[in-house]
């Protein structure tokens, strides 16, 4: 009896334990297959790591060192490599999101557990059963949906991740992958947002902070006082795991953490989105938002704020005389380097004219860069230099003598030419020096008409870089030289570094080098200069405009553009109606033109040394300082 009994338990053990086995063995066949199935969605390697690397693209300044903009896509991105994070930081994210994450192969049981009980004894959800793996699958690849099938891919994937990949490896891009705030993502970028530094610079508690945003970005960076709540409790996990003593954790948290204050997203805005059409143009949206580009400027911040703050410091001003806008240009004459750029006042005010819609009958629209302005605007007498620089090629001189009288100079439009001075005055004989230093119109009309020729004149001023003088010479007239045709601000100010460059034009530009993420240089500037004239029609143009006793007669003898310890040359600009207000000025390694009036043509009541000149001169006694001291080669 007792046999037959002991037969019939072998038999039952025989047939369980082999069911069991066939039923182990299903088992581990549907895993297999189940992972065989959703491992063939994980990515090639190559894929994975571009994937996780997409990185803005960020503008500089000349030095490298103060960021302009950054243009990204929905993910804002600055990858940094395992070896520059500090070991406390990894450390406060691992006690909060993967206590077992060097011991485990992608999925912790032992973590679920230990979350589950956690959570019960809090009675608030205070850890995940995720590991850092599990969470870089999904954030990389899945959806947020919460399904069956979801979670097998994230299970599989993280496990075919941890046979592919080094620990380090994967923590690197996990910590470049995760959101820590709105288009915030990865803790270089998070860093920089929240404490304006590095991430290898932050100190312990603000790595404790970084590691608390993990569980909620949206929530928490908008909430401090739950954040720094957080902050401590990611302190009390590295005092539990024994990353830190319990007087440290405590002198911790008592430790004041101070937010970086946020600034303005873009800085010289109209320089910048200039900067930023170029690049749209040349490697398209998608490719700046992704790869990571470091854009390497012209740009002097130094002197971009001396110029925002001089337009800004005499808007009253020139509202005095119904002039609303300005502008300013900054350029190097020798190299080109556009130095310093306002293209408008007020670009980050909510002043917006009234009756200004869409652009429409504005006297100023902060939008609109009138550095730049699309068909230009008239020059006045701000072009009169030129023409005279070119008399001075044909031989004549600063002593050649002209007749100041009134004079009809034929019929244009219909009707005779009879151009008056400015004060209504006539002077008799004058040199030319005298007639430019004091900006006569009658003998200036007399050198375009005698001595140079119209359709010459234009024909070389295309030679300084304007680009607008693009019609036929009747078109324009002997007027041309009182400023009757249109310029841009940026040619006419680059077209003066001419003289200061002593007859040299280098074509002004606003990128000196663009390099990939991996430091390669894409593109470089290498600007040649071009002569346009003589160096010693340069050198008697300058010597005219930084002659204060020829201009006293017409300006005073300490108007705006007289200094007494640089050597700086200058002519203003007023167009007909009064409309345009310009000044032009140089040393010899600084050129600076200055714009103001009205977006929408509307005129002033006042010449331009009064208008432009105040804005001129406020940039130049500070931007002076700043550049090295040199006088005229005369």
């Amino acid at each position: 009896m007792k046999t037959r009994k002991k037969r019939k338990l072998i038999r039952f053990l025989k047939y369980f334990f082999l069911w069991g086995a066939i039923a182990f063995l299903f088992v581990l066949l549907v895993i297999f297959s189940l992972f065989i199935y959703y491992a063939r969605d994980l990515p090639r390697p190559e894929i994975f790591t571009e994937r996780i690397v997409a990185e803005s693209t960020k503008i500089y300044d000349r030095t490298g060192e103060v960021l302009l903009y950054e243009l990204y896509g929905e993910e804002k991105r600055e990858f940094v490599v395992l070896e520059k994070i500090p070991d406390y930081l990894i450390h406060a994210i691992i006690v909060t999101e993967d206590t077992n994450f060097y011991q485990h192969h992608g999925v912790d049981l032992r973590g679920i557990m230990r979350s589950l009980r956690e959570n019960i004894r809090k009675k608030q959800i205070v850890a995940g059963g995720s590991t850092i793996t599990q969470q870089l699958i999904r954030t990389t690849f899945l959806t947020p949906e919460q399904t069956f099938e979801r979670k097998i891919k994230e299970v599989v994937l993280s496990i075919e991740l941890e046979r592919r990949y080094s620990k380090d490896k994967i923590m690197e891009w996990y910590l470049n992958q995760i959101p820590l705030a709105p288009n915030i993502y990865g803790i270089e970028t998070a860093s920089q947002y929240y404490f304006n530094k590095p991430a290898s610079e932050i100190s312990l508690p603000e790595a404790a902070v970084l590691a608390s945003l993990i569980k909620a970005p949206s929530y928490l960076s908008r909430n401090k006082e739950a954040l720094l709540k957080r902050k401590d409790y990611v302190i009390e996990r590295m005092l539990s795991e024994e990353y830190i003593t319990s007087q440290e954790a405590e002198s911790y948290k008592e430790e004041e953490i101070f937010f970086a204050e946020k600034s303005q997203l873009i800085k010289a805005p109209h320089f910048v989105l200039g900067v930023q059409s170029y690049l749209l143009k040349e490697y398209g949206r998608s490719f700046l938002e992704q790869k990571g580009m470091k854009i390497y400027t012209s740009l002097d911040w130094q002197l971009q704020q001396i110029a925002e703050k001089a337009v800004l410091k005499h808007d009253e001003t020139i509202r005095g005389y119904n002039a609303h806008n300005a502008g300013l240009i900054a350029i190097d004459p020798r190299t080109g380097e556009v130095l310093a750029m306002v293209g408008s006042k007020d670009w980050f005010g909510d002043s917006f004219p009234q009756g200004c819609v869409s652009g429409k009958n504005c006297l100023f629209d902060p939008q609109v860069n009138v550095t730049t302005f699309g068909g230009g605007r008239q020059p006045g007498s701000a072009l009169k230099p030129l023409i005279y620089a070119l008399a001075f090629e044909k031989g004549y001189t600063d002593r050649t003598t002209v007749i100041d009288e009134r004079t009809n100079f034929g019929v244009f439009g219909g009707k005779p030419y009879i151009p008056r001075n400015y004060d209504g005055l006539f002077r008799g004989e004058v040199t030319l020096r005298q007639s430019l230093a004091q900006s006569l119109n009658v003998p200036s009309v007399k050198v375009l008409a005698y001595l140079v020729g119209l359709e010459e004149s234009i024909e070389s001023l295309e030679k300084f870089g304007l680009t607008t003088f693009d019609k036929p010479a009747s078109f324009y007239g002997l007027s041309i030289v009182l400023g009757g045709g249109e310029v841009r601000l940026i040619e006419l100010t680059s077209a003066y570094g001419v003289f200061a460059a002593e007859g040299l034009l280098a074509s002004h530009y606003n990128i000196s080098e663009i390099r990939d993420n991996q430091g390669n240089v894409l593109e470089k500037q290498n600007t040649t200069p071009q002569r346009v004239i003589k160096s010693d029609t340069a050198r008697m143009v300058t010597d005219i405009l930084a002659d204060n006793s020829a201009r006293a007669p017409m300006f005073g003898p300490s108007s705006l553009m007289y200094f007494d310890n640089y050597e700086v040359a200058a002519k203003t600009g007023t167009s007909n109606d009064f409309k345009d207000a310009w000044i032009i000025g140089y040393s010899p390694n600084l050129v600076v033109g200055v714009w103001a009036g009205n977006n929408n043509n509307i005129s002033m009541v006042a010449p331009g040394v009064n208008i432009a000149g105040p804005i001129w001169r406020s940039f130049m006694e500070e931007a002076l300082l700043l550049r090295p001291m040199e006088s005229f080669n005369l």
